[in-house]
């Protein structure tokens, strides 16, 4: 697609999510110049190395327990705080997310589900829009959700009573439940990091199984 849509579609994007916090009140003004100034500090950074780290993701024999190993180290230097915050929260879910979008991208890619296209046939060329491209979309938008909502529901019974197991904590009441650490914390990452993972590996797999992909 032409770089003028990515261009439009980005920044409004963006837009909208930053508002959104703030009219949700979980965010000020400050916080979001701060995270914008931050992530261009981020993409400063690691730009020049995305395809190096790209390419170890999707080819590395050891890349799954690396990337877990280290995701798990930042949440262990970053979940300093003692009381409930949703910063806590949201932070688990991002490093949860980004192991299992990680993982899942180098299993879809060991099984041949990835594959980069020869170079001959770059650019790739616009399909036409027809009823059975849009039909095919449609069923894929309703698989691909229906499925990552039912794995989040299965992994939210089962992380939280869990985890309320192993850390002697009542679990009567989930809403309270949550809010501790120790609960808290592995129910989102283990949660998110399925839901992740699915995106990238299991639900492609069953587009590919079911001859949708």
């Amino acid at each position: 697609y032409p770089l003028t849509y990515g261009l439009i579609l980005i920044p409004c994007w963006c837009s909208l999510v930053c508002i959104s916090r703030i009219y949700m009140g979980m965010h000020s003004i400050l916080d979001v110049i701060a995270g914008f100034l931050y992530t261009i500090l981020i993409l400063v950074i690691f730009y020049p190395f995305v395809d190096l780290i790209d390419n170890f993701n999707q080819t590395h024999r050891y890349a799954p327990l690396i990337i877990i190993g280290l995701h798990l180290a930042l949440g262990i230097f970053s979940f300093t705080l003692d009381t409930w915050s949703t910063s806590r929260g949201d932070t688990a879910e991002i490093l949860g997310s980004g192991a299992g979008i990680a993982c899942g991208s180098h299993f879809t890619y060991k099984m041949g589900l990835l594959l980069d296209p020869p170079l001959d046939i770059l650019p790739l060329a616009r399909h036409p829009i027809s009823v059975t491209l849009f039909g095919k979309a449609i069923l894929r938008i309703f698989i691909g959700m229906l499925f990552v909502l039912v794995v989040r529901d299965i992994m939210k019974r089962i992380t939280i009573p869990l985890a309320c197991k192993i850390f002697n904590i009542p679990c009567d009441d989930i809403r309270k439940a949550r809010q501790h650490m120790e609960v808290e914390l592995p129910y989102r990452y283990i949660t998110y990091g399925m839901v992740g993972f699915s995106i990238t590996f299991l639900v492609p797999y069953i587009f590919f199984f079911i001859g949708i992909s």
